[in-house]
């Protein structure tokens, strides 16, 4: 008998992506299963789960505004309004079981599968669990994470360490450093740095790297420059007829595999997606945690590989004057980055998806 799952949660690409994976592996265990997504109506999933073959219905949630106490006031309506939804969404599907990443739209449903007596799954992806998820994990079936210690969160005995599921495409690196150099237009002789602030860019890091240009190409370091597509435009404005050969500013990055693949150093932001990435491709990493996420979560993502000496922080307040010293620093430490990219490989869990997948199949059959 096929089975019936509902996946929800979003907001960003961090969380559509591994909820994606999740859907994909399901599928690939056992193909007939029927899945269907539930998302936030206007936010990023309702156009990229679509786009990678499976059906969503949006509910009307939002998050808390933490700037503005009175735009909430409409938050408890659109909360009940959402659950009557998902109550609805869960009925007419006849779904089996309910599995939850994380954004907005997962809290409702969620809580409304856990109310209907429904089997419910969280993947928590940081390394420290959101307010929602720690309400849901009290009911959930099994709590998927990509941390150790996470029993302060959750009930100990239904927690599974499985990873987060990754863009197998992007880590597929082995044997592509030339071909990458290559497409670039870079030097297969020099040292590279990848710097990436996600699909959105970073600003730090984006100021970082606009004032340290002439330090970098003092030193012979190439610059792979992932900006971000809001940011593309003033940066090119402002310095694009200036930049060396040895700097490639780009929107964003259509071949992760080769901007991973090219680089002997990466500086990255610390969301949990992309940190599970850089574990599978065990190079040399410096974060600069996002101060802009609820919790602090990703200065706490960073702290988890900075205590086992498999990266290096840099905060987002002192990066301005600090960066781009640690970059050079790194570059003429080879010892260093062989010791780095070691340690943070043992920390990889590139098979998350298919883990978390057969897990739930499992435990639906029980």
């Amino acid at each position: 008998m096929a089975h019936r799952i509902i996946i929800s949660g979003g907001g960003t690409g961090g969380h559509i992506f591994p909820a994606i994976a999740i859907a994909n592996a399901l599928k690939n265990i056992a193909p007939d299963t029927e899945i269907l997504f539930v998302g936030a109506n206007g936010k990023m999933e309702m156009e990229r789960v679509p786009a990678a073959g499976y059906e969503i219905v949006g509910l009307d949630i939002v998050g808390i505004n933490r700037q503005s106490l009175l735009k909430n006031i409409g938050l408890p309506f659109k909360m009940l309004k959402s659950m009557w939804k998902a109550r609805k969404v869960l009925k007419e599907f006849k779904a089996e079981a309910a599995i939850g990443v994380g954004g907005y739209a997962s809290g409702p449903l969620l809580m409304m599968a856990n109310m209907m007596g429904l089997p419910t799954f969280i993947q928590e992806q940081n390394s420290f669990a959101g307010v929602t998820n720690k309400k849901l994990g009290a009911k959930a079936k099994r709590i998927c994470v990509a941390y150790e210690g996470m029993d302060r969160f959750f009930p100990a005995d239904r927690i599974l360490l499985t990873g987060n599921p990754i863009r197998k495409s992007s880590v597929a690196i082995e044997g592509k450093r030339e071909e990458a150099i290559h497409a670039f237009g870079l030097d297969v002789a020099k040292r590279t740095v990848l710097v990436t602030g996600g699909s959105l860019g970073a600003l730090t890091l984006n100021d970082c790297i606009q004032a340290g240009i002439p330090e970098l190409v003092a030193q012979g370091i190439q610059v792979i420059w992932q900006c971000g597509s809001y940011y593309y435009e003033k940066l090119q404005a402002e310095i694009g007829e200036q930049l060396p050969e040895s700097i490639k500013l780009m929107p964003f990055l259509e071949r992760m595999d080769y901007a991973y693949a090219a680089a002997d150093v990466i500086v990255a932001r610390a969301g949990a997606g992309t940190i599970s990435e850089l574990c599978v491709i065990g190079k040399p990493v410096i974060l600069v945690p996002s101060p802009n996420v609820s919790d602090d979560h990703q200065t706490k993502n960073a702290m988890a590989l900075v205590k086992k000496d498999a990266a290096i922080m840099v905060k987002d307040t002192d990066a301005r004057g600090a960066l781009v010293k640690e970059i050079i620093a790194l570059m003429q430490d080879p010892a260093k980055q062989a010791h780095l990219g070691e340690e943070i490989k043992k920390l990889a869990l590139p098979d998350a998806d298919e883990v978390i997948a057969n897990e739930v199949l499992e435990l639906i059959k029980k």
